[in-house]
């Protein structure tokens, strides 16, 4: 007969309490023959994991290396900064630096945050597709009292607009919210369950609904946000001189140039979404190190790359990010070694998260312009085996 598995020991007044935790631990030695060494040593008091984690047994320490400095002309990042990576991956923080160097050498990189919100999407439901399309004008014309409702859960949240998508006997709403600088997927749901019930109380229908009905899309990339952007829509854009591409980077910008035709003929061979080269890397260190939702990669890394090589030769580059979602306060950013990293940019606490986006960005059209360079040049398949390999 089966052995039941045995249940993970939890403390029913503090589940974050040391002793919880070492009685976890021991759990794991007991049961599954590891000790916890290097996982159960903690450098902050463990209490101040409420909210972030349950269960604990001990942190990740995940390397953390510096990479920098960069040089940002932006609306909310402006000056030089030094970018906290956190990474198994080595070479990413020496290319991300490599690419640094080069725009700081130009003048800077130029960001500009186009807009910023956060969405819930849900669905309702009826007996056919004509009643479902008078609800649609329905909502327009009771927009303030859904939006009352929405914002009486929230002292920060702001509905802007509900985009509306009918489908068969559905209607999808999108609610579109600012956010402060929460990322503020968990404010948008609760103000959208509000608002969901004054329609539900209010409409003659009376419409069952669905909170979310996927159009909202977490965590996973989707077209609709490419057009309509989740989280800050932000554009990181250079101009980059010849002579100076060819002295740093060992390439001329028209040899940069055709290789982002191919890889653009490439990428849609391939069936990818977008044409950028790797924003996950930027964008996955950048959120381990400082306390983002790392899971929000999958929305974030979307990049839109787009060249132009001007008449003297030099060669402007642009990367938009339609989706990056981050925020200096709240969630994991307040944990003690996440903070120290926020702090590293002056990107922790309130009025801050427009201005790590832009960091992002430029962080990204970074690592665009290393990367190109070292594949043309040669440098790609070395620079792992020089800095990359760590083999037991």
């Amino acid at each position: 007969m089966h052995k039941p598995a045995t249940k993970i020991p939890r403390s029913p007044t503090n589940n974050n309490a040391p002793e919880a935790i070492v009685q976890r631990q021991q759990f794991v030695k007991d049961e599954l023959g590891v000790s916890l060494d290097h996982v159960g040593h903690f450098s902050q008091p463990t209490e101040a994991l409420h909210g972030n984690i349950e269960n604990p047994i001990g942190v990740a320490q995940v390397p953390i290396g510096l990479a920098g400095p960069i040089l940002i002309n932006g609306e909310h990042a402006q000056g030089s900064f030094y970018i906290p990576m956190a990474t198994t991956e080595g070479t990413l923080v020496a290319s991300y630096s490599r690419g640094m160097r080069l725009l700081s050498a130009i003048g800077g990189v130029k960001t500009t945050v186009i807009e910023r919100y956060m969405q819930r999407a849900p669905v309702f439901y009826f007996d056919n597709a004509e009643q479902a399309r008078d609800f649609g004008e329905w909502v327009d014309t009771h927009m303030e009292d859904i939006r009352a409702a929405a914002e009486s859960t929230t002292s920060v949240g702001k509905l802007s607009h509900i985009e509306q998508y009918g489908v068969s006997r559905m209607r999808f709403l999108r609610f579109n919210y600012t956010t402060g600088d929460a990322a503020g997927q968990n404010m948008c749901g609760k103000a959208t369950l509000a608002a969901c019930e004054w329609i539900s109380t209010h409409n003659p229908l009376a419409p069952r609904f669905t909170l979310s009905g996927a159009i909202d899309t977490d965590k996973k990339h989707s077209h609709i946000n490419t057009l309509h952007s989740r989280g800050a829509r932000v554009v990181a854009e250079a101009t980059l001189p010849n002579d100076l591409v060819k002295d740093m980077m060992r390439v001329d910008t028209k040899t940069l140039f055709k290789a982002r035709q191919v890889s653009n003929v490439g990428g849609m061979l391939a069936g990818t979404t977008n044409n950028g080269l790797h924003a996950a890397n930027a964008l996955a260190a950048i959120f381990i190190a400082t306390g983002q939702d790392a899971a929000n990669v999958a929305e974030s890394q979307a990049g839109i790359v787009y060249v132009d090589l001007l008449d003297n030769g030099d060669l402007y580059w642009s990367i938009t990010l339609p989706s990056v979602i981050v925020a200096s306060y709240g969630g994991g950013t307040g944990l003690a070694t996440q903070r120290e990293c926020l702090e590293i940019m002056d990107c922790y606490g309130q009025g801050k998260a427009l201005k790590l986006a832009e960091i992002c960005a430029a962080t990204v059209l970074a690592g665009e312009l290393s990367l190109a360079s070292a594949v043309l040049a040669g440098d790609w398949v070395e620079s792992h085996d020089r800095l990359g390999r760590n083999r037991p």
